[in-house]
């Protein structure tokens, strides 16, 4: 082979197949080494499936020598989050409720990875039931960022992040509530994409807050991902929230990449106390370099943005309460049986105290509180009022702005175990994240350089309206090309 595999794009490594100068098993193989060489100090794998890789990728090779034409991206391997469903291979959602549940049935963007040939490397660390910004709470241990070992990877999709960063992985699936792709995306380097909400089928992944959920990539490059949104993107009727409309351009966006002339709005209320002044900084220089690249970048408020934690904690946890109320100990998952002659309530008890960890019951509690009687309106029901005012922010903003922009996240990575005893401080964290999540709008992350007061790398995120996807990979795939992001050295 004439390319360095693993630190090659996935565009790169497609056209190395397609062109015959590499094949999808040297390529699948060569990442199956690095996990094996890596992983003991990231944990960013929970499972890894040489075999299923190695014959995926040993199909899409005799395939392709047979002459047959093939979809971009086949023969080049992905990394799927534990919280997406899989035939043959384990989802726990890093959770011991799930400990070795391996599902009967498939995710319909799993679906498509194999339909598009791509070999599916392993099932990435998260945490537990996705819930977290740091990737900490996993019931299999926390997952560490390859740009420093001692710091959070960001979460939940710490795992996908992780992996797409220390190049055990090329591509990644993640799922995005609040945050959780765009965060770790922008804590450990790399790009992160939360689709359209309904533009990516949620059938067969494991629910957490199903009006927020949303599959997107994981990638090093805005084309990338770009590739990657166009396999597993369009309507699914096995998902009753999946739009029925064509698939945004996202690659042709990807590759136009060009800025002149657009509108760009930052988002005034995404940006002041509380940042930390390497990621103001590094968010400035990106502004100026869109500027000298065409764009005109203006000045938006978006008043209702400031109330977006709030509501977002108390939708989510409602949400939450409600889908793991599933898991019951009677039809599947761990079962604790506490004494003999146990009732069925106490077995639930029992199981559900064993199998659930400190911030899934946390959660649970706050949602089933928010939703009990004679409180309901008072707390869910004024939380989803705010969630459509911050719907009406963004229409306003789109009025007057192609795209908008802010920080991805307020600080960089902190050091493991930091924040562990004050969720709250963790949950500011998702301030610039979460009004994507409450009214459904696509969120681009892509990093931008190191923050020069902690030397870790910082992400910018862009904003655009509801199946305007491709703006974002437009925009994106621009500042991509302006920005000098270090590359972050080879875990040997």
């Amino acid at each position: 082979m004439s390319i360095d595999v693993t630190c090659a794009t996935a565009a790169a490594l497609a056209d190395a197949l397609a062109d015959g100068t590499a094949t999808s098993v040297e390529i699948t193989q060569a990442y199956l080494d690095r996990i094996a060489g890596t992983d003991d100090r990231l944990n960013a794998f929970l499972h890894v499936d040489a075999e299923g890789a190695l014959a995926t990728a040993r199909d899409v090779d005799a395939r392709r020598r047979a002459g047959e034409r093939l979809p971009t991206l086949a023969g080049v391997p992905i990394a799927v989050k534990d919280l997406i469903v899989t035939v043959g291979q384990p989802t726990t959602a890093g959770s011991k409720m799930l400990e070795g549940w391996v599902p009967p049935y498939e995710a319909t963007v799993v679906a498509r990875l194999r339909e598009a040939g791509l070999p599916i490397l392993g099932k990435t660390n998260l945490d537990e039931f996705a819930m977290g910004s740091s990737n900490e709470y996993s019931a299999y241990g926390p997952v560490r960022n390859p740009w420093d070992t001692s710091r959070i990877p960001g979460g939940s999709s710490g795992g996908s992040a992780a992996a797409v960063a220390a190049f055990q992985a090329p591509l990644a699936l993640g799922t995005d509530t609040g945050g959780s792709i765009r965060q770790p995306a922008a804590m450990t380097g790399i790009v992160g994409v939360k689709p359209t909400y309904g533009g990516v089928s949620r059938y067969g992944v494991i629910a957490m807050a199903s009006s927020l959920d949303q599959v997107g990539p994981m990638a090093r490059t805005v084309l990338d991902a770009a590739l990657v949104h166009e396999v597993v993107a369009g309507h699914d009727p096995l998902d009753s929230t999946s739009i029925e409309r064509p698939v945004p351009r996202v690659v042709e966006a990807a590759r136009r990449a060009d800025v002149s002339g657009l509108r760009i709005g930052v988002v005034r209320e995404l940006g002041g106390e509380g940042f930390q002044p390497g990621v103001r900084a590094a968010f400035d220089h990106a502004l100026e370099l869109l500027v000298k690249a065409g764009a005109e970048v203006v000045d938006v408020s978006c008043p209702h943005f400031s109330h977006g934690i709030a509501a977002y904690y108390l939708v989510m946890p409602s949400e939450v309460s409600s889908n793991l109320a599933r898991f019951d100990a009677m039809r599947y998952g761990l079962r604790v049986i506490p004494h003999e002659g146990a009732s069925a309530e106490q077995v639930m008890a029992a199981s559900r105290d064993a199998g659930f960890g400190d911030e899934v019951k946390r959660r649970i509690v706050l949602g089933t509180y928010a939703l009990s009687s004679g409180y309901y309106d008072a707390y869910y029901g004024s939380a989803q009022k705010v969630r459509t005012l911050i719907a009406r922010d963004f229409e306003a903003a789109f009025e007057q702005v192609d795209v908008l922009v802010s920080p991805t996240a307020p600080t960089t990575a902190w050091r493991l175990g930091e924040k562990s005893d004050d969720p709250l401080s963790m949950y500011l964290e998702d301030i610039a994240t979460i009004p994507a999540n409450l009214a459904g709008v696509p969120g681009l992350s892509l990093p931008v350089g190191l923050a020069a007061d902690s030397g870790l790398p910082v992400g910018v995120q862009f904003l655009a309206p509801a199946m305007a996807d491709d703006r974002l990979y437009n925009a994106g795939a621009a500042l991509e090309r302006l920005v000098d992001m270090p590359r972050l050295e080879e875990i040997t």
